[in-house]
C-alpha cells in the first residue's frame, strides 16, 4: 500500500515535507518505521512470515511486526495501529517498551532505496496464537520460535537475514533482560 510519510534528514529530524512511501524508497529519502518484537514469558519469540506479493523480502521469517509510520502520526500510535493491522492484536501504550532507533540502510535489487529510521520496542505476547487475524495482504503466517533464533540463524532457511545479525542479538539481549 502507498501511504504517505514523513520525510526525514539522514539525523532523523522532521524536514516539513512529505511524500509517497514509494517516492521515498525511489529517492532514498529518510523516513520512520517500527519494528515491535513480541514475546513470550516461555522465552518464544513471534515472527512473521512475508507475503510472497511484498516488494522486499517475501517469503522471509522476519519481526514480529513492521511498518511505516504515516504522515504527522505518532510512533506509539503506528506501532499499536501496525499491531492491529497485521495480526488483530490490540495493545496499549503501555504494553510497548522503546528499546532505541537504528538507522538502516538498504538498496535493494528492484530499486527500493531504504533509507529508514527504525523506532524498536518489545512486547510481550500474553494471548494464543488462535486468537490473533494475520492480513493476508502482508503475512502469509506467523508463529513463534524459540528466543535463540535470534542468537543463531545460520542454520535456518528464510529465517531473518544473517547481515543484520547484531541487530537481531540486540533485541534478544533486551527481551532477555525485560524477563528476568
Amino acid at each position: 500500500m502507498d501511504e504517505l510519510i514523513d520525510i526525514l534528514t539522514p539525523e532523523g529530524k522532521p524536514t516539513g515535507k512529505s511524500a509517497l512511501k514509494s517516492e521515498a524508497h525511489k529517492n532514498g529519502w529518510f523516513h520512520a518505521t517500527v519494528h515491535i518484537w513480541l514475546f513470550t514469558a516461555e522465552k518464544k519469540v513471534l515472527l512473521q512470515k512475508r507475503a510472497m506479493t511484498k516488494k522486499v523480502f517475501p517469503g522471509l521469517w522476519d519481526i514480529s511486526v513492521a511498518g511505516h509510520i504515516a504522515a504527522s502520526e505518532s510512533v506509539l500510535r503506528a506501532a499499536k495501529r501496525e499491531v492491529f493491522e497485521e495480526i488483530g492484536l490490540e495493545l496499549q501504550e503501555k504494553d510497548l517498551i522503546k528499546i532505541g532507533t537504528r538507522i538502516h540502510q538498504v538498496t535493494h535489487d528492484n530499486g527500493i532505496i531504504d533509507n529508514e529510521h527504525h523506532h524498536v520496542f518489545i512486547a510481550e505476547l500474553k494471548v494464543p496464537l488462535s486468537t490473533l487475524k494475520i492480513q493476508t495482504e502482508e503475512v502469509d503466517d506467523i508463529k513463534l520460535f524459540d528466543l535463540s533464533v535470534l542468537k543463531d540463524t545460520k542454520n535456518l532457511e528464510n529465517v531473518l537475514l544473517s547481515r543484520f545479525h547484531e541487530y537481531y542479538v540486540s533485541v534478544y539481549d533486551k527481551i532477555v533482560e525485560h524477563l528476568n
